[in-house]
């Protein structure tokens, strides 16, 4: 099961200090304490409605001046979502509302959950199942139409299907007066393009499908901490990520390494982390409305979130730059046919 909600209203604050206090002293337990408060949160988000059509009808990108985080609209559709959001985390419960009120209270207001995020233990409980390997295109479009018209949603998409599977359902949406999806998440960083960057426009321009990545930092692989080694406490020195191990380990891995070295020049060339150029690289695209997040600790999230800074600095000359170091520029129809 994997769900994401978004909670869309600009205006939304987060609880002030004394509050927080007063909460904390009145709950008996701070994980239901924490549920109930984001549940809140998305029911109001999804009560007000919240599409910003008064303030942002005409603009592709918005921008909250208290906090910097630039808002997107998701595909084509009404609903506005911060280009940063939250998603894995391997963290303990307590950790994790940690890094969630971060998250909120730095603008974001897009989490993403599902079973594999911290090992299993989701902290933000799921609102549907959706899988399909156990349902048919027809049944997955119904369903979630379903939803939707019961008032539990305003819009679904997709997580790692193809474009062919992704036209699939919104012809069937169409045939049956169904509603489709408005996006597909997909993984997308420095070593991982094609997708992302030849497949999905056309989707995007054909029926409005928009972006909604993940993993920028490619499993951690990205932060520079696999340089030497493999560190005891990364994740790639658990069993579970044996296969993140071997990736690491293998060719391949050792000249992602060497490529890695190279962009952390251009980083420290903009003031900023290799992470935060990975992730502002993302956000480059405008096909993208927004960048899951995937944090251990509030340090580490603080330095993602970070990343919006860096957007601006994101030039031609040094997208360029980068596509050089990375030497993986995808072709797209347009190339093979001149």
């Amino acid at each position: 099961m994997q769900v994401s909600f978004a909670c869309t209203d600009h205006g939304l604050k987060a609880p002030r200090n004394g509050e927080h206090s007063k909460q904390n002293a009145t709950s008996p337990n701070t994980t239901s304490q924490a549920r109930a408060r984001f549940r809140t949160v998305a029911l109001i988000a999804r009560s007000l409605g919240s599409f910003t059509h008064r303030y942002h009808h005409n603009l592709k990108e918005s921008t909250a001046k208290l906090t910097g985080m630039k808002y997107r609209n998701l595909g084509k559709s009404g609903l506005r979502v911060s280009c940063l959001g939250l998603g894995e985390y391997l963290s303990l419960i307590s950790v994790a509302e940690q890094l969630m009120t971060i998250a909120y209270e730095s603008g974001v207001n897009l989490f993403d959950t599902a079973e594999v995020y911290s090992g299993g233990k989701e902290f933000l409980n799921g609102l549907f199942p959706c899988s399909r390997r156990s349902m048919c295109f027809h049944e997955i479009v119904r369903a979630m139409t379903h939803v939707i018209n019961q008032g539990m949603s305003m819009y679904w998409g997709t997580s790692r299907w193809s474009a062919m599977e992704i036209m699939e359902a919104y012809s069937v949406a169409r045939q049956f007066n169904l509603i489709p999806p408005v996006c597909e998440q997909a993984e997308y960083h420095f070593f991982q393009r094609d997708k992302v960057e030849t497949q999905l426009p056309e989707l995007y321009h054909k029926i409005g499908v928009g972006v909604v990545s993940w993993s920028p930092l490619a499993c951690g692989i990205i932060t520079g901490k696999y340089e030497n080694g493999i560190p005891e406490t990364s994740r790639a020195s658990m069993k579970p990520y044996q296969w993140l191990r071997d990736k690491i380990l293998s060719e391949d891995g050792r000249k992602q390494q060497a490529k890695l070295k190279d962009l952390a020049h251009i980083a420290e060339k903009l003031g900023c982390t290799l992470p935060q150029l990975a992730i502002a690289w993302c956000l480059r695209n405008e096909g993208v409305s927004s960048v899951l997040l995937g944090s251990s600790n509030p340090t580490q999230l603080t330095e993602n979130l970070g990343a919006i800074q860096v957007i601006a600095k994101m030039t031609a000359g040094i997208a360029s730059e980068v596509d050089h170091i990375l030497g993986n520029h995808p072709h797209s129809k347009k190339d093979y046919q001149h």
